[in-house]
Order: C-alpha cells, then structure tokens, then sequence
C-alpha cells in the first residue's frame, strides 16, 4: 500500500514539474514567435526602402548618362560647325578672276581712258561725301532680336513632392529644369510635357497621374477639390 501511495506521488509530482516545464517552454516560444514576426517586419521595410533607393539611383543613372551624352555631343556639333564655316566658298567679290592678256598697243588707250574716268569720278565723290556730311546721320540698322531667355522663376518655391508621382528624385529633376511652383506645371503645354518626360525618361506617366490638374487645383489654393478628387496625395509632403 505504501508503495503504491509513494508511486502515485511521484507521478503526480512529475506531471506538476513537466506542467511548469512545457508553461516555461511555451512563453519563451511564443516570445520567440514574436520577435521572429518583428524581424519579418523589419525585413520587408528594408525590402521596400532598398528597391525605392533602386529606382531611384536608376533614374540618377539615367540622368547622368543623359547629361554625359549631351556634353559627347555638344563638342563635335561645334567641331561640325568650324568645320563647316572653314569649307565654306569665299565670295564671289573676292575670289581673284585672271585678266585676258591685252596687246601692247591697247594698253596706252587703256590707261588714259581710265585716268578720265577716275578724274571725273573725283567730283562726284566728293559731292557725295559732303551731302552726307550736311545731311541727317543715317539710321543705324536695327540689332538683332536675342532669343528669349527662359523666365526665371520669382518667389518661394512650392511643395512639388504633394503632387501624386513626384519624388525626391523626380523633384530634384524639376527643379534643375527651373520648375519649382504648381503654376508653372499647370501652365505645361504637350510640348513642355514630351520634354520633361524626356528629361525624367519615362513616357506618358504626366497623363497618367494627372500632374497638371493636380497642380491647377493647388495653384488656385482649391485645396478642398485638391483633397477630394486626390485623396492619397491631399499632405503636405506626398513621398
């Protein structure tokens, strides 16, 4: 009897000591479990920041073999042009034309007829030099027109990264290009929209995201309309 009480003791003792064993065991795993979800986390952020810092050392790529192609080809246009204005013809005026020989005896007649014709050309010159003496000074000739400058851009510069498809990136581009306000983006024509996307290399996205409504919206300080028809970029810094 007493070792059937002894026996069924120490079973009880057992299953209290492998109760407190596994409740241990089971805190440290469920601790384990969630540090492993915030290392999962942690994960996928830097995933996500390492492929938008992709993206955006690309498109910095893209610019610099842009600009490193433009400076190539900025060189041989100018070589190109010397070249060109080097091979040009003389004028007519100064190119030297040979004289037919003439025979000995004209030669006399030739002479004289000439001195006539500078003597009497005397006279006339000189009456003409004093008539523009006595006479008004003449019109100088109108200089011509300079190509018109790109206006450069007065004020504070405007928040261009509230606008949905601008980035630091994108924004840095603009900026070089001389846009920094909404109202010169809600004054782009096709022809400013082909060249900024050619200079941001990518085609049609200015459509697409609509940066021209969204910066007229912005421009006239609708902010209201801004926020209900772009809700996901109604901030103030839009990444």
């Amino acid at each position: 009897m007493s070792t059937f009480f002894y026996m069924l003791l120490a079973f009880v003792v057992g299953v209290l000591v492998g109760w407190f064993i596994w409740g241990r065991l089971r805190g440290e795993l469920d601790s384990l479990r969630g540090e492993l979800g915030r290392s999962k986390s942690e994960r996928d952020r830097f995933s996500a920041d390492t492929y938008r810092l992709s993206g955006e050392l690309d498109a910095c790529g893209r610019s610099r073999a842009d600009l490193e192609r433009k400076l190539r080809e900025a060189p041989t246009s100018s070589a190109k042009a010397e070249t060109d204005k080097a091979s040009a013809p003389a004028p007519a005026a100064l190119m030297s034309t040979p004289t037919p020989a003439r025979s000995s005896s004209a030669r006399p007649s030739a002479a004289k007829s000439a001195s006539t014709k500078s003597a009497a050309a005397k006279p006339e010159a000189a009456k003409t030099a004093a008539a523009k003496t006595a006479g008004a000074a003449p019109k100088k000739a109108p200089a011509p027109k300079k190509a018109a400058a790109p206006k450069a851009t007065t004020g504070k510069a405007d928040n261009l990264r509230r606008l949905i498809g601008i980035g630091p990136v994108n924004e840095k581009l603009l900026k070089a290009q001389g846009v920094t306000s909404y109202a010169q983006i809600a004054a782009w024509t096709d022809a400013d929209v082909k060249r900024v996307e050619e200079v941001l290399n990518f085609d049609g996205r200015i459509a697409r995201e609509k940066w021209i409504e969204q910066a007229k919206l912005l421009a006239a300080g609708d902010e209201a309309e801004f926020a209900s028809r772009f809700p996901t970029a109604a901030t103030s810094n839009n990444n």
